[in-house]
Parts: structure tokens; C-alpha cells; sequence
């Protein structure tokens, strides 16, 4: 996988003001879903939203959502946490999917 191309995907889906879900992404990269491909992608992810912050803006990876309710997974939550997220919530249901989408209304305003 291809931290570039992982990029121009989540910043083209940004200006569309779209998320995408990893199963999307790992078929738009040329993989089938796999537990292993996906674990490659959130690692990717996090090197990808290093390059967003050192750029100055908003980290993509929170439009790499789950298909069943629209989140990101666990890693993407963990990861939030480790840099110091005022978010205290669960990690399902509404009140995250709230959190979600203001994070995700930062992205597309960026992008647009």
C-alpha cells in the first residue's frame, strides 16, 4: 500500500465531503477485505494523518469508516485518545456518531 495514494483517495473523497469505508478503500487500492489488509491500512493511516498535521490540516483518517453504523473502528478511537482527544464518550451509538461528524465537517472544510 501506497501512503500517497491512500492520501489523494481520502483527500478526493474529502472535497466530495464523503467518507468511505475500509472495505471501499482497500478495493479502490486493489485488495480484497482481509483482517490483515486492513490492520496494513490503519497503520498506513496513521502515517498519513502524520503528513495531514504537519501540513496543517485536519487528519483524514476519521473518514475511513466502519459499513455497519458509519464509524471509524477501535484503532482510529486509541489513536485519538494517545493524542489527547477531549472526547470521553463510548465509541458507538449516537453520541460518538455526533463527535464523528464534527470531526468529519472539519475535514471537509478543508477540502472544500
Amino acid at each position: 500500500m501506497d501512503a500517497d495514494h491512500v492520501t489523494a483517495l481520502l483527500q478526493t473523497r474529502a472535497r466530495a465531503g464523503e467518507s468511505v469505508t475500509y472495505s471501499e478503500i482497500l478495493n479502490a487500492l486493489g485488495y480484497a477485505f482481509s483482517r490483515p489488509k486492513m490492520r496494513a491500512l490503519c497503520a498506513l493511516l496513521e502515517h498519513v494523518d502524520a503528513g495531514e498535521r504537519g501540513a496543517g490540516r485536519p487528519e483524514l483518517a476519521v473518514l475511513v469508516v466502519r459499513q455497519s453504523d458509519r464509524l471509524p473502528g477501535q484503532g482510529w478511537w486509541v489513536a485519538e485518545a494517545a493524542r489527547g482527544s477531549t472526547y470521553r464518550g463510548q465509541w458507538e451509538g449516537p453520541e460518538a456518531a455526533a463527535w464523528v461528524g464534527q470531526r468529519q465537517a472539519e475535514v471537509f472544510a478543508a477540502w472544500r
